[in-house]
């Protein structure tokens, strides 16, 4: 039983994800009936779910969100904030309920009690309101309205075999089915077989259904939602003329069915087709544009563990290693078929990691609707209209970068709201339109995911970024700064531009450690802002964290990995030029840049060859150098992280393991040049 629940928690995370979706897009279209369908079926799926699996306060509570919603679509209670805050505050709860169901804490039963009074209260209001009689200007809109007319529907119903595994009874689904209006069952048994050969945990039955139903097609989908990929399903609008009402039809379905005959919508539709050319009707057949048929279409896409999908990147990641052993024995043996094997082997293995890591990769929307909710509140809190924008959405990312990249944006996003954007008086003195904006932009560049957080405020004043900078004791009195050294303050630990203490701001905690977050995800954040415009933070992100293609280098005995995606070029120089370069300044095509003597850094104090190597390294718009004994050639590096007795260290991300058994350490070149060419140790404190 609790593998069908663990099933059920997940589409029910699915729906409330879609339910947390449409409230947002309700609360922007308050008239928009797709919205509100959306909203309804969701409620009615989980209280019909949660029932089914023993969530009984769920189902509680959806029925009664389900029935102020039913009066919504029936046009007796509009839509409101008030209405949309408690489905937001009602959708919080479920998730809570979904959780700790059995266990719920004293606070969390207090709010159940508290969300079921606000609902039926605003249920009750609005029957009161309706049930009051109104005068009447005879006016066309106090006519009548004319009756609904019911549609018919054909559905087949084909459980799969093993459909009694997953806890489901067919029976229950289509005594559902016929609840829903006025139906015709046949149940089809000539596939049970004899007494001695009968399995008891199969289904050897399947049902055609005639419906006549108010409603919707997408309600009666709803009856099979937890069912839909253990069965094979056709639902589809008829129209049948006069048939249901003369009893032709079910008298023709009625000798089909007794003959053994399947009843397939073909034979129907063509029955009607023909009755209607006798009858002279003048009415052509009309089928609905809308087919659900699991038999002729094709599974796209599947549910699969996240543990699952980690032990086959874990099991690529070994692939990958055990691959580049084998192309160093090749070459060690130099044998011609064994290095065309090897070459084989080393193309498939890359194809399999490209398309592993693509399984992995999840689109940006999946976080777009928490910074809307975040925006939405925290716009109401602070009094600011604000209007959140999106492009390209669609970008993928890693599922562990996703992960690690809610908790930065959101702050990114709550310091636009707080910081950024004025109030509408502010905004108005200024020229500006009333309503300010944020916008998340997200696209590709080359290797890399950008990640974009815009508004149209007021700017960062660096002059009061200075002034707070000295006053928390970040920097000293009489030290000049450039304009991005002066934004690169912010994202030091206990700067905060905020004279007081609030709920979203003011404690200092905030720039610095999204920046932590960032790089902890091997990526850079950068800042632009001009006064009264707006500010914009970009965020540059690998596409992934497990395997990257690297540049293998030696120094003394020791291997190291730099991230290709950081490498500019490779250079030669003698090893008397680089001890001897001034300020460790070299100059390379058309400049001088900084470099890092790394043996010196390390404390290596062996040898050095005559001729070492400098790999240049990019960071945003800086350019730095590695000088490094050996430049080996690209290697794919399996990351592993180095353990929690290495984590003080800067410059060195993780390690991986060579082809031969071999350690090889992987350097974090943002960390390298933040710690070389950062705010020197004069400016602060």
């Amino acid at each position: 039983m609790e593998q069908f629940k663990s099933k059920f928690i997940e589409e029910a995370l699915d729906l409330i994800q879609d339910l947390e979706k449409s409230s947002l897009e309700l609360s922007a279209d308050p008239m928009n009936k797709k919205h509100i369908e959306v909203i309804f079926r969701a409620m009615h799926s989980l209280k019909g779910g949660s029932a089914m699996f023993g969530f009984n306060k769920i189902d509680a509570f959806t029925h009664q969100l389900e029935a102020a919603y039913d009066m919504v679509r029936a046009g007796k209670l509009m839509v409101s904030d008030e209405l949309i805050d408690l489905t937001f505050k009602s959708i919080d709860h479920i998730k809570v309920l979904l959780s700790d169901d059995d266990n719920l804490s004293q606070n969390s039963l207090r709010n159940h009690d508290f969300l079921l009074n606000e609902i039926r209260q605003i249920i009750n209001i609005e029957k009161k309101n309706s049930d009051t009689p109104t005068t009447s200007n005879n006016s066309a809109s106090d006519a009548p309205l004319a009756p609904e007319k019911p549609k018919h529907y054909y559905i087949q119903f084909i459980p799969k075999p093993d459909i009694f595994k997953n806890g489901t009874n067919p029976i229950l689904i289509v005594n559902e089915l016929a609840c829903m209006g006025t139906a015709k069952v046949y149940t089809f048994t000539s596939e049970i077989p004899e007494l001695e050969k009968l399995n008891v945990l199969t289904c050897y039955t399947h049902w055609v259904i005639l419906l006549s139903t108010l409603s919707t097609i997408d309600e009666i989908r709803d009856v099979f939602i937890f069912v839909d990929l253990d069965c094979e399903l056709v639902i589809k609008e008829i129209e049948v003329l006069d048939s249901l009402k003369n009893g032709q039809l079910f008298q023709m379905l009625d000798n089909s069915f007794s003959n053994g005959e399947k009843l397939e919508l073909e034979g129907i539709e063509k029955w009607v087709q023909e009755t209607s050319k006798q009858n002279q009707s003048g009415n052509e057949l009309a089928a609905a544009d809308s087919t659900y048929k699991k038999t002729e279409q094709s599974i796209s896409s599947i549910r699969v563990s996240s543990d699952k999908l980690d032990e086959l990147i874990n099991l690529v990641s070994e692939l990958v290693t055990r691959q580049a052993g084998l192309s160093l024995i090749s070459e060690s043996i130099n044998n011609k078929d064994l290095i065309t094997i090897a070459e084989d082997i080393e193309k498939i293995s890359r194809r399999l990691r490209d398309n592993t890591f693509g399984i992995r990769l999840i689109p940006v929307e999946n976080m777009v609707t928490r910074f809307q909710r975040l925006v939405r509140e925290l716009s109401h809190e602070l009094n600011k209209d604000i209007a959140f924008q999106t492009e390209g959405t669609e970008t993928e990312l890693d599922k562990s970068i996703i992960e690690g990249l809610i908790d930065p944006l959101m702050h990114i996003i709550r310091n636009s709201i707080d910081h950024g954007i004025e109030t509408t008086e502010e905004r108005k003195k200024s020229g500006k339109a009333a309503k300010g904006k944020i916008l998340l932009k997200a696209f590709y560049s080359g290797a890399n995911v950008y990640i974009q957080v815009s508004d149209d405020g007021k700017g960062i004043d660096t002059r009061s970024v200075f002034k707070h900078a000295l006053k928390k004791g970040l920097v000293k009195e009489d030290v000049e700064l450039s304009e991005k050294e002066l934004l690169n303050l912010i994202f030091l630990p206990g700067f905060t531009t905020a004279e007081n203490i609030t709920k979203v701001s003011g404690r200092g905690v905030g720039m610095d450690v999204v920046k932590r977050k960032i790089s902890d995800l091997r990526g850079e954040v950068s800042l632009q802002t001009k006064k009264n415009e707006g500010t914009t933070i970009t965020i540059k992100l690998p596409l992934t964290l497990s395997i990257i293609d690297g540049l293998l280098v030696k120094i003394n005995h020791v291997f190291y990995v730099i991230p290709l995606a950081s490498v500019s070029k490779c250079f030669e120089f003698k090893h008397d030029q680089l001890i001897n370069a001034v300020n460790n300044l070299i100059f390379i095509n058309d400049g001088h840049i900084p470099f890092a003597y790394l043996r010196k850094e390390f404390n290596i104090e062996t040898v050095s060859p005559e001729i070492e190597q400098v790999v240049v390294i990019e960071y945003g718009d800086t350019r730095f150098g590695l000088a490094v004994d050996e430049v080996i050639g690209e290697y794919q590096a399996v990351l592993k992280s180095l353990g929690r007795m290495f984590t003080s260290q800067d410059v060195i991300s993780g390690a991986t393991i060579l082809g031969d058994g071999t350690v090889a350490l992987v350097m974090d070149p943002a960390k390298i040049i933040s710690q070389f060419t950062y705010i020197s140790e004069e400016v602060l404190n």
